[in-house]
């Protein structure tokens, strides 16, 4: 079974982010770069899948500052090979991504692909999907369980409200993951340091970075208070006949 993970780096929310003198984008001067949290799943879900099934797992990942952490990361929790795509992919959307990656994917041939199902910085849609559609492959997010059998993969889907659906996707398939069956394992610093010398990460060109398909930013800026909250106080029918009056002044009564 060859098992092909993509993952994206996305800024880290915990740190403060600052918009760059254009307007138009952030400022990547001191921001911080992190793994997408359900890239990090889909990592923890290929690698159970290798453990119950066998085969191999390779992680790809655009070339952005701290990806070697990341891959050396996922080598120490049990990926076989890390490939990095060189390119400058600073600001790159996810239909950017899907072609660079797409690429990448079909010289690899794999029976599965796994990412996560979506991250903090889409502003174009789910790489999931813009990638499946590249490969020509079928699709199905939201995953929370992935079981192989039969050049099937049976799939736990989860729908609003709690609900969760099995269904087969014939291989090889795009499969979005939410929830890995186990949460990401962790893997100490000095493991990772093992990596870092023993594992040897391939790198590979990006072809034509088209960025063409993401949406064009016009403005970014921090959330601005437009106005305040009025508390309405007073008995219960004092505060009913504001409300009252409050409607009909917007034109709601």
């Amino acid at each position: 079974m060859n098992i092909i993970i993509l993952v994206k780096l996305v800024p880290d929310l915990v740190e403060e982010l600052a918009i760059d003198s254009s307007g138009i984008a952030l400022d990547t001067t001191w921001m911080r770069m992190i793994i997408n949290e359900f890239d990090d799943h889909a990592i923890e879900q290929g690698i159970l899948l290798k453990e119950r099934n066998g085969g191999v797992v390779t992680v790809v990942a655009p070339d952005l500052e701290g990806v070697d952490d990341v891959l050396f990361t996922a080598a120490a929790k049990g990926a076989d090979k890390l490939i990095k795509i060189k390119g400058d992919f600073i600001g790159a959307n996810n239909h950017a991504l899907a072609r660079a990656f797409s690429a990448i994917v079909k010289e690899l041939q794999p029976d599965l692909v796994l990412t996560g199902v979506q991250a903090n910085n889409d502003l174009d849609g789910s790489l999931g999907p813009l990638l499946a559609g590249c490969l020509e492959m079928p699709y199905v997010g939201y995953i929370s369980g992935v079981s192989l059998g039969d050049g099937k993969s049976r799939t736990r889907k989860e729908y609003p409200g709690g609900l969760i659906a099995e269904m087969d996707v014939s291989l090889p398939a795009v499969l979005g993951i939410q929830a890995a069956e186990q949460p990401p394992r962790y893997v100490a610093v000095s493991k990772v340091r093992q990596m870092m010398k023993t594992s040897t990460i391939e790198e590979q060109a990006a072809t034509g970075l088209d960025m063409a398909g993401g949406p064009s930013i016009g403005r970014m800026f921090q959330p601005e208070t437009a106005q305040h909250a009025t508390m309405i106080t007073g008995s219960p029918e004092e505060v009913a006949t504001k409300l009252v009056a409050i409607f009909k002044e917007l034109g709601v009564l």
